[in-house]
């Protein structure tokens, strides 16, 4: 089959290596433009664009993928069957009804649970035992279409964000060939999604990682391994309300034995330190102090000369 992939994160990689491994055609591929990276800003291609052009494959790059012309590009490349992961575009209809048997989406997440943007993050911040990837006919609303396969798996319990992006990534090949077979077999499965099941998930910000210290221990020990790498945990230190980033992997403690209030700095026994939350304790790991070096939570209250009583700010 000829097959044209649309993608641009990282996650996409293993599925575009597999999928140009394998039988099918990849006939060519869309991601978005290069952008500027680093302190130098130095204008980079996507890893998707260079490992495309590695082999060969046509790249284009539309700034809006509905603009007349870059759906020509897409049309004359008479695919019978879209590949979409990670792409950061709406697709237009025209776009969708371009192929001869399917426009597929891989969505990390098991659907309806986790439509959006941010499904890996949201499935450790909210407690869930499962995730995995969601095979999908792309539909016009956000992840709403039928769903052709599903390739679960259950988390572990230190997962953070950046292990199950990973985990995610290299289950994408399996699914999407089993997909691909299954469609050579005129096996075009559609299993239409529960909406009253369905939750959404937002695209993330630097914002959204500031820690409430008035939520209870479990939730911000979740939240902390969510948002490692992205958008990262952090609180308010001193006076002059510098970001202190948090780490993976504290520990809950089911009490600090104090009545303090939450965000409450304590040193315990063994040396360590513990923050008091709404509801338990956290013992602190590693923190990095803007621009500073990372380092535990010892070697940092140490070099600050951190004296009790003392508490992290909120706003």
């Amino acid at each position: 089959m000829r097959l044209v992939f649309l993608g641009t994160g990282d996650i996409g990689l293993p599925t575009l290596r597999a999928l140009i491994a394998s039988e099918h055609a990849v006939v060519g591929v869309v991601t978005q433009p290069d952008k500027p990276v680093g302190r130098k800003q130095i204008l980079t291609p996507p890893e998707v664009k260079t490992l495309a052009e590695s082999h060969g494959i046509p790249v284009t790059q539309p700034k809006r993928v509905r603009k007349p012309e870059a759906l020509a590009v897409l049309e004359a490349w008479a695919a019978d069957v879209m590949v979409v992961m990670a792409y950061g575009q709406i697709l237009p209809k025209a776009l969708l009804e371009m192929p001869k048997l399917a426009c597929l989406n891989l969505h990390a997440s098991l659907l309806p649970r986790h439509r959006g943007a941010a499904p890996i993050q949201a499935a450790i911040r909210d407690g869930d035992t499962h995730s995995g990837m969601t095979v999908m006919h792309v539909a016009e609303g956000l992840d709403t279409g039928d769903i052709f396969l599903q390739h679960p798996f259950e988390l572990a319990p230190n997962e953070t964000g950046q292990s199950l992006h990973d985990r995610l990534a290299e289950s994408g090949p399996a699914a999407i060939l089993e997909a691909l077979q299954a469609i050579a077999n005129d096996d075009v499965r559609r299993v239409p999604q529960d909406d009253a099941l369905a939750t959404h998930t937002g695209k993330l910000t630097r914002e959204d990682g500031l820690l409430d210290w008035k939520q209870p221990a479990q939730m911000l020990e979740r939240l902390i391994r969510a948002y490692d790498p992205w958008p990262g945990t952090y609180t308010l230190y001193g006076d002059a309300k510098r970001r202190l980033k948090v780490f993976p992997f504290p520990s809950v403690l089911p009490t600090l034995a104090t009545n303090d209030e939450p965000g409450t700095v304590c040193r315990l026994e063994d040396g360590k330190w513990g923050v008091q939350t709404g509801d338990g304790g956290l013992l602190l790991g590693d923190v990095q102090l803007e621009g500073k070096k990372r380092m535990p939570m010892e070697a940092f209250a140490l070099g600050q000369q951190l004296r009790e009583p003392f508490r992290f700010g909120t706003t």
